[in-house]
């Protein structure tokens, strides 16, 4: 299996945070604190039919997320499953179950791997930091690799 250079990164970042036992998350709940995704539990996959070659026919083209994006009946799971792993508390409702990198950005859209529990408000302000990616993106004024680094880190250091 050959890995690309953003998921060769958030490997070897993963591994290098593993291996400073950092807590799992920050804050207990949504009440104005601010969950990171872990580096662990969450690092992030991409769909292999998003690269930089593939851009006007997938994340580019409109609608094109709504035809891969998960049921909600399979996120909630994912979400209750979640917000344990995460030591979360509030109702699930509190929550989002994010991608962690975006499907407007090219992430996969159904490993568990790529998904967390997300806090409301941050999750309804960071859903226009990806949008705002993916413009850039569709534009030509970043790569997609960057974006996905700069999606990764704002969630695995800011929430």
């Amino acid at each position: 299996m050959r890995l690309s250079l953003v998921e060769l990164t958030l490997f070897l970042a993963a591994a290098a945070v593993a291996a400073t036992a950092l807590p799992r998350c920050s804050g207990g709940g949504p009440a104005g604190r601010i969950a990171r995704a872990s580096w662990t539990l969450t690092p992030g996959v991409l769909n292999p039919a998003v690269t930089q070659a593939t851009i006007a026919s997938t994340i580019c083209r409109h609608g094109w997320t709504r035809t891969i994006r998960p049921p909600v009946s399979y996120t909630n799971g994912l979400k209750a499953k979640g917000l344990l792993q995460y030591r979360l508390r509030g109702p699930p409702s509190a929550f989002q179950e994010d991608h962690l990198i975006s499907l407007e950005l090219g992430g996969d859209p159904v490993d568990p791997r790529n998904l967390w529990p997300e806090p409301y408000p941050r999750a309804s302000a960071v859903d226009k930091i990806e949008n705002d990616l993916n413009h850039r993106v569709c534009t030509g004024s970043l790569s997609l690799a960057d974006a996905q680094d700069r999606e990764s880190a704002l969630k695995h250091r800011d929430g």
